[in-house]
């Protein structure tokens, strides 16, 4: 019999266990470490997460983060996934559908995720459940063996070096589009310890900065001064982030397709564009 339930209490070991089965035809897997820190920093709340169980084993599961979007207080969808011989039975809408109320009743207003273009049958499901595309993103990976770093160098007036998340202050409106959920601010300060902050300045000023993860090579964020730009600032960023990185690969994900200028610079690096999300939101109340 199936039961549908919250995974509060529900050890972290079932829950790899879970992840790990309903995700084996994937290309990459990670590790419980790995996961545990994927899931931390999207903010994953197990009292607010649900499963389906058949007879005690957890066959379908979406893992929610908790936290503000845009203001507003917000659940993601950091992980949703189905073991093989229950898929085709609807359960993971099951899980959805019954998790709301529980949702509701802590206060989040929306319901926000991200899914790959190409899955067709997914995002119908989700425009049936009453999502509607926010925004669409590109994703960039590359191996770092294959990275063909571009020849511009930066003027001499400016310098670069490492700075902190507490010098990052006013630069919101150097972005070309407000970061996703797992490349926010408060995504980074969940463990701002895993992440490397490089920046460029002319003279004692900031003029851009871009961030990394670099055990996963996740490039969250670049930015650069709209004063300060085609001058080989965002270059020399990028080029500063990939010698630090300590991962076989590098990408960056969720950056708006409008966004030509993010485009460019990793395309002109050996970045390629490896396939497009849409951003998807569910209006709770």
């Amino acid at each position: 019999m199936i039961e549908i339930k919250s995974l509060a209490n529900i050890h972290f070991d079932v829950l790899f266990e879970s992840f790990a089965k309903a995700f084996a035809d994937y290309e990459i897997q990670p590790d419980m470490a790995e996961l545990q820190k994927m899931l931390h920093r999207r903010g994953f709340v197990p009292g607010l997460s649900f499963g389906a169980f058949d007879n005690g084993n957890l066959v379908s599961f979406t893992f929610n983060g908790i936290g503000n979007f845009n203001g507003i207080k917000t659940a993601y969808d950091t992980g949703t996934g189905t073991l093989k011989d229950y898929r085709a039975q609807g359960l993971a809408s099951k899980v959805f559908n019954e998790s709301i109320p529980f949702l509701v009743d802590a206060g989040v207003e929306q319901y926000l995720l991200e899914v790959l273009q190409h899955n067709t049958s997914a995002v119908s499901v989700y425009r049936k459940q009453g999502f509607e595309v926010t925004r669409e993103f590109n994703y960039f990976v590359q191996q770092m063996q294959d990275i063909t770093p571009n020849s511009k160098s930066i003027h001499k007036d400016y310098s670069i070096c490492e700075v902190k998340l507490s010098d990052l202050t006013d630069i919101s409106n150097w972005w070309d589009f407000n970061p996703s959920w797992q490349n926010s601010f408060e995504a980074i300060n969940r463990k701002p310890e895993d992440f490397l902050i490089v920046g460029v300045k002319k003279g004692s000023a900031l003029v851009g900065y871009g961030i990394l993860e670099p055990s996963s090579g996740d490039i969250t964020q670049i930015a650069v001064d709209k004063n300060h730009r085609r001058k080989g600032v965002a270059s020399a960023i990028l080029k500063e982030l990939l010698k630090r990185n300590s991962c076989t690969s590098v990408k960056l994900i969720n950056a708006d397709i409008s966004c030509v200028a993010i485009t460019k610079l990793l395309e002109e690096n050996g970045i390629l564009l490896k396939g497009k999300q849409f951003e998807m939101i569910r209006k709770l109340r």
